[in-house]
């Protein structure tokens, strides 16, 4: 069973990149990129949410303070937009140090009620400093510039920025996977155990809270950079409840889920958008709560669970070596 699974790990590795590639084909282009940067976005709220235990409303104050210092960035300096993208990422980890220092400290409710609260508070500096963010206006007008190239067409963009997310995406699978990952793994479970190991605890969370704005801000950077705007939908809180909605739908604590969650919920908006429907928030909230009463694992929790669990009753029903030499023996 367990050559099994290590068998299986590179094929869905090979089958996510494969659908990444192909995935501009599929879809309308900019649908494309935005499904790749939500999914990066829900990977790095999991790897809080999932495997730390603590649970983020202020996550769009790095997806949104990304997309705006990244436009800054590449409409007053002229560097090609990968620096931008770096800068804006390195922009959300120095803004996550001081937040996580006041809430790491803190659990449940009360740390999603601080986080949020610093979301609203970076919401309210984007609005009224009018001078750098445009205020109610935002960024408009970003470009896209790498070394000349035309990178107007949205196809063209969306292969030059997936490196970014295949990165992201790699770089959280490789935390969880380390053992840095399996301690924070310990402190959700067990708080208590852990720091009578000798870990550290508010330490590793400040550290997976920094690591996990920072991926954030990979994303809100391509993204900005992808759409040619920063607004303040970007920073409102609403986008860290997206977020938060995604993981949940494709199962938390799977890392890969969070993409599935985003990928039905970008193209959900897409096609009601088009439609003509004004209420969304109506149709992905019964969604939301359906998935939830069904499958309280995720969609990809779920399928998960039951690979396992069929597998387990397969490799016990399955007689043993011995058993068979002897029932041979017998006959």
């Amino acid at each position: 069973m367990i050559l099994s699974r290590l068998a299986g790990r590179p094929v869905l590795l090979a089958a996510g990149l494969v659908a990444a590639l192909v995935l501009p084909w599929a879809v309308y282009p900019p649908v494309a990129l935005d499904i790749a940067c939500w999914a990066l976005f829900a990977a790095a709220v999991d790897l809080l949410l999932g495997f730390t235990g603590l649970l983020s409303f202020g996550h769009a104050a790095f997806w949104g303070g990304s997309a705006y210092c990244t436009g800054l960035i590449a409409l007053h300096t002229g560097l090609p937009f990968p620096v931008a993208i770096i800068g804006g990422a390195a922009f959300a980890a120095v803004l996550a140090v001081p937040i996580g220092l006041l809430s790491v400290r803190l659990r449940g409710i009360y740390f999603a009620m601080v986080t949020l609260a610093f979301a609203q508070m970076v919401y309210f500096v984007a609005n009224q400093w009018r001078d750098v963010t445009g205020g109610e206006n935002g960024l408009q007008g970003i470009p896209r510039e790498l070394f000349g190239l035309d990178l107007s067409e949205p196809f063209y963009f969306y292969y030059a920025g997936l490196p970014f997310v295949l990165f992201g995406l790699f770089a959280a699978w490789r935390i969880v996977r380390s053992p840095f990952g399996r301690v924070l793994v310990s402190i959700r479970d067990n708080p208590a155990r852990a720091r009578a190991l000798g870990y550290p605890v508010d330490r590793y969370k400040l550290l997976a809270f920094v690591l996990s704005a920072a991926l954030s801000g990979i994303a809100g950077g391509l993204f900005a950079i992808g759409h040619g705007f920063a607004s303040l939908q970007e920073v409102y809180w609403t986008t860290s409840g997206q977020a938060v909605m995604m993981v949940v739908l494709g199962g938390i604590g799977t890392l890969w889920g969070g993409a599935i969650g985003a990928a039905l919920i970008v193209q959900l908006h897409d096609h009601l958008a088009s439609a003509g429907f004004q209420e969304i928030g109506i149709v992905t909230g019964s969604i939301f709560i359906v998935v939830v009463l069904l499958f309280r694992r995720g969609i990809w929790g779920t399928a998960r669970h039951l690979l396992v669990t069929r597998r387990t009753a397969a490799s016990t029903e399955r007689p043993a070596p011995e058993r068979r030499e002897a029932a041979d023996a017998s006959v």
